[in-house]
Order: C-alpha cells, then sequence, then structure tokens
C-alpha cells in the first residue's frame, strides 16, 4: 500500500446533528446508524464535507503529483526549490520522474468528486492505482466512505469520456452473469454496491 492516512476527521455525530439543524430539529447524543450514513453519502447533501481525511503518499514522481494537484482539495508536496535541494539536480534540470512527497487533505465531497475521475480508466493507469490504493486502504477503517468512491461512469450509468474503454459494458455484463434478473440501474446504492463487489475482485485477482 502507498496511502498511508495521517489523521481522519470521522465524527458522524457531528455530521448527523448538523443533518437535524437543516431539519430544524435540536441536536442530541443519539449515534448516526448505517443506514442513515449510507443514505447521506449517497445523497452527498452537504454535511458530509464535515467528514475529513488527511493522507500521504511517499516517493511518486513529479508529474504524478502535478496531475492530483489538478483537483479541489489541499495539498502539500515536496519543494524542488535550489534552497532545499536535497540531492545535487538543480530545480531546473530536475526530469519529470523525480520523486516527491504528496500530502492530501479533503473532505468527503472533494474526495466523491475527484476518485470519479482518477478511478476512470481513462485516467493514466499511475494515477488510477493510487486512487484505487487510497480506496483500498480507506476500506480498511472506513468502508462506508470508501464504497463511495467509483468512477463516474458508474455514478453516471453512462461513459461521459470523449472516447469510452468499455469498463461500463464489462461492468453491466458482469452483473448480468452474476446476479441474473437483478434489478439493480436504476437504485443507486445497488449499483454501488455491485460496483465495489466487481471492484475488489478485480483487484483480488490483479494480486495473484
Amino acid at each position: 500500500m502507498k496511502t498511508v492516512f495521517n489523521w481522519f476527521g470521522d465524527d458522524w455525530k457531528r455530521v448527523k446533528n448538523h443533518c437535524r439543524t437543516t431539519d430544524n430539529k435540536d441536536f442530541s447524543d443519539n449515534e448516526a446508524s448505517e443506514t442513515f450514513k449510507k443514505k447521506l453519502l449517497i445523497s452527498e447533501h452537504s454535511p458530509i464535507r464535515l467528514l475529513e481525511f488527511d493522507w500521504s503518499w511517499k516517493g511518486i514522481f513529479y508529474w504524478l503529483s502535478t496531475e492530483w494537484s489538478r483537483h479541489k482539495f489541499e495539498k502539500f508536496i515536496s519543494s524542488q526549490r535550489d534552497d532545499r535541494l536535497i540531492d545535487d539536480i538543480p530545480r531546473g534540470d530536475k526530469p519529470q520522474k523525480a520523486l516527491v512527497n504528496f500530502d492530501g487533505y479533503a473532505n468527503m465531497q472533494n474526495c466523491i468528486d475527484a476518485w470519479r475521475k482518477r478511478l476512470c480508466r481513462m485516467a493514466t493507469p499511475e494515477a488510477r492505482e493510487l486512487a484505487e490504493d487510497f480506496k483500498m486502504t480507506l476500506h480498511e477503517t472506513h468502508p462506508l466512505e470508501s464504497d463511495v468512491l467509483v468512477p463516474n461512469c458508474i455514478y453516471r450509468m453512462g461513459c461521459p469520456e470523449f472516447k469510452t474503454c468499455g469498463y461500463m459494458q464489462n461492468f453491466i455484463r458482469w452483473v448480468e452473469e452474476n446476479y441474473p434478473g437483478m434489478d439493480w440501474m436504476a437504485d443507486i446504492q445497488t449499483r454501488y454496491d455491485l460496483y465495489n463487489d466487481y471492484f475488489y475482485r478485480s483487484m483480488s485477482k490483479r494480486e495473484v
């Protein structure tokens, strides 16, 4: 695993209570249920922004850090300034494959939005591998939050790219073979559950 999580802002009671405010209800001491969490994550209502993640990717290519820096969350990337050199290569001579450290700090909505792009098969393989690694590592401690990280085609039930990679067609074929007769396309939660089944089966085959 390349992803190391440094901190989680995962106070679901706080999230739930701010939802109660928007529904003209007072705060309560009740914990958020699993059903509530899943529904809120799928709905992407604004209180999910209170869920926050701080992580590090150590020793990734410089060009890969610039790809990830395009997304709307805070990031901290090790400097290549000449007065802070850790080797003998001046900044102007650094290759694109020079290794840098990347720290990210994102809320749940930031992650959902960015991972729709980076889990896509039209993303560079290296960027997608980091996205997949983040998702799998997050799943170890925060499975509900990890499970709403899906590629754009799964979210939109169709490919929005100029050129399709065929992933959605393969996924539909797999569902039809493994869950014949299931009514799943119009139900987002079911679609996400099926995608995660498909995703982890694919990852396990890759590791063999």
